[in-house]
């Protein structure tokens, strides 16, 4: 009897990694996709630990530091738009490559900051430059690599960005508690920028790359498309823009961008400054953001899932009232428990109101070269954060408390919502035929049927 179970365990573990060795290599981009995301945004998830520490530790105003954070949304909301394009004539692979080299500088420099001059250098130039290549590209090659299954991909992506970040959090105050600025930094910018590389050499911007066809794609076809050349992409882009600029979708989802980040920033960036204010540590304060990071990853799952079954639309707006609604709990908040509860409860709208984009881009616009699109959402939220983060802080620096600060967090996310409202159905694409505007080369070719 016990040598039976131990052969069925061993044909279980022997199909399981049946399955992992010879999965569709989408899912392996899904998984480089979720690390470089996670390892590559972690700092500015964590931004609101940094607040409290350069507050203590320098003696700079809170104005001053969440300017720098601004900034930095504010440059990579700016260049989005054009590392999407660049991504869609060059390859994402190439431009991920550029913005490694700033990430991995903008942390080493970091360590050597003294001034504040130097945080809005190498924070918010260095890594603001970065940012603006991993934010678009990622998400936009995990969706490239899938014609089905898009929500289940982008919701494994996203939950388990949700998942790094609750543990990442209290690492980095451990880190910066026990160590000084220079160390963590240097430790950080070693070791990040370091697996950031090893992880791009197996990251491919498009199927054709490796001569596969998108996850989905009917197996009855032969021969997978060839990659195309840089110049028939870029006139490809070019005609997909003109059509998508016709649409509604096209210039309303970056308003809902923009004032669900805004929404949110708030929080994320002041939430643990505002309960140092009311009496909690810092090491106490840490886990709002590990709560909200956790309790987002089941919402960061099953929103794209849901958009991809029900329509992007609805439940997009549904959260985007989540989010809102929640941040009323803050104020009755007072103890570490309080903000614990309010955390868990605003991760769910949290993770909800950002991660069902790719979805609606996909029910919009089918498998066209959405980079330059996404990156002028991603353009829409980076102003969002910057604005939020920065309206928390002056409003606070000016009157001492954060209420009115909480009543714009509340009235951006329902503005989101009621933007969503106003938006297309998500049950049809909108511009299906657009590429019967292309030059014939630069059309896709139909593919030829297997014999």
């Amino acid at each position: 009897m016990q040598s039976r179970l131990c052969l069925a365990e061993q044909n279980m573990a022997s199909r399981a990694a049946h399955s992992v060795v010879h999965a569709h290599y989408a899912w392996y981009i899904v998984a480089l996709g979720t690390t470089l995301q996670l390892t590559t945004n972690f700092v500015s998830q964590a931004y609101a630990i940094l607040v409290v520490v350069m507050k203590d530790n320098f003696g700079w105003s809170l104005t001053a530091i969440v300017l720098a954070y601004a900034i930095r949304n504010m440059i990579g909301a700016v260049l989005s738009p054009w590392a999407g394009s660049m991504g869609d004539r060059y390859g994402a692979k190439k431009i991920m490559l550029v913005g490694a080299v700033c990430f991995t500088g903008g942390l080493m420099l970091l360590a050597t900051i003294t001034e504040i001059w130097q945080l809005f250098l190498y924070y918010s130039l260095v890594l603001g430059f970065a940012q603006a290549m991993f934010r678009v590209n990622i998400p936009t090659t995990v969706a490239a690599w899938f014609k089905t299954k898009l929500g289940v991909a982008v919701g494994i992506q996203q939950s388990a960005g949700g998942m790094g970040a609750s543990v990442l959090a209290p690492g980095l105050a451990v880190l910066l508690t026990q160590t000084d600025w220079q160390t963590a930094f240097l430790l950080i910018g070693a070791g990040g920028g370091a697996f950031v590389f090893l992880m791009l050499a197996f990251f491919h911007s498009e199927p054709a790359d490796r001569g596969k066809q998108p996850y989905g794609t009917d197996l009855s076809i032969k021969n997978p498309v060839a990659a195309f050349s840089g110049e028939v992409s870029k006139i490809r882009s070019k005609v997909f823009m003109k059509r998508a600029k016709e649409t509604r979708a096209f210039w309303i989802l970056p308003l809902v961008h923009h004032l669900g980040c805004a929404g949110h920033a708030i929080v994320i960036v002041h939430g643990v400054n505002y309960a140092t204010t009311k009496g909690v540590s810092l090491e106490a304060a840490t886990f709002i953001i590990s709560i909200y990071s956790f309790t987002s990853i089941g919402s960061r799952f099953l929103v794209p899932v849901l958009a991809d079954r029900l329509g992007a639309k609805g439940v997009m707006a549904f959260f985007y009232l989540l989010q809102g609604l929640s941040v009323l709990m803050l104020f009755w908040t007072a103890e570490a428990w309080q903000f614990y509860l309010f955390a868990g409860v605003f991760g769910i709208g949290f993770g909800g109101e950002m991660s069902a984009f790719l979805v609606a881009n996909r029910q919009y616009y089918g498998m066209g070269p959405v980079r330059t699109v996404f990156g002028i959402q991603s353009m829409g939220a980076g102003f969002g954060m910057a604005i939020g983060g920065l309206i928390g802080s002056v409003i606070y620096d000016a009157f001492g408390s954060y209420d009115l600060a909480w009543v714009f967090s509340i009235v951006a996310s329902l503005g989101g919502m009621a933007a969503i409202l106003t938006m297309e159905s998500t049950k049809q694409e909108l511009i299906p035929d657009w590429e019967k505007d292309l030059p014939l080369d630069a059309q896709t070719p139909a593919p030829a049927a297997a014999d």
